[in-house]
């Protein structure tokens, strides 16, 4: 119910026009993630971008499209299991991944932290949150986020106790530790993810932060949305995160 991968790829940056790198990252169990770094034109940042739970990135041709034009440097990556990437998803497999796509991004293209945006989407902002808590960004993008899993659950499940989760992705205990500027970005019409679960983590926030109220469905929110999503991102970027 977790993790719905797809290995098949569809597209690639080149088909948008936007110039990319391959990137192959080997992971402990000496496997390896594969990833697109797209440079931009004189960037104002650099935006690590976690994926939700179906398909690959080649299903983020559209997000890729819209970061590239405000003038981020993106590198987005596939979980173990997902795309041209070995191995086999779970939890501590995606909190590794994304360590290891940031460990790249600050060793190998010398990145600076305090240039660095965390963003994930749906499954992806719990990966982006932990990873956060750990690691002290220029910014965190929660978009279409969850509490937790066992929370979820409870709404799909209701007769079911909680502890029978094993997979728990628990933003919900981590979002106070993370001291950066956070932007929760979510729609009142997502039927996956419910609207309240934005709204529980944005209040959960400490930190500077903003909340964007988006428009349309859990997986086409951010383009239904369209201009006033794109403007809700400049704003918070010029102003909570200062880029």
């Amino acid at each position: 119910m977790v993790f719905f991968p797809s290995r098949e790829s569809v597209v690639t940056p080149a088909a948008a026009g936007m110039r990319y790198e391959d990137v192959f990252l080997e992971t402990p169990d000496f496997g390896s993630l594969h990833g697109w770094y797209l440079p931009a034109d004189e960037p104002r940042g650099t935006v690590l971008f976690c994926h939700g739970n179906a398909g690959n990135i080649s299903h983020r041709l559209e997000t890729l499209t819209l970061l590239h034009g405000l003038r981020f440097n993106v590198l987005i990556f596939d979980y173990r299991g997902y795309g041209r990437s070995t191995g086999k998803p779970t939890e501590d497999n995606t909190y590794e991944d994304a360590s290891l796509a940031l460990a790249y991004l600050l060793s190998e293209k010398g990145e600076s932290p305090s240039r660095i945006v965390l963003m994930g989407r749906s499954l992806g902002a719990a990966v982006a949150v932990h990873l956060a808590a750990k690691f002290s960004p220029a910014a965190l993008i929660i978009e279409s986020g969850f509490t937790s899993v066992p929370d979820l659950g409870k709404r799909i499940y209701p007769f079911l106790p909680r502890f029978l989760a094993r997979i728990r992705y628990d933003s919900m205990s981590r979002i106070a530790a993370i001291k950066c500027p956070i932007l929760v970005a979510h729609s009142p019409d997502d039927e996956i993810i419910p609207y309240a679960m934005g709204r529980k983590l944005y209040e959960a926030a400490v930190g500077p932060k903003r909340f964007l109220e988006m428009r349309g469905d859990h997986n086409a929110g951010f383009l239904v949305s369209g201009c006033a999503y794109i403007e809700g991102l400049e704003l918070f970027f010029k102003g909570q995160a200062g880029l």
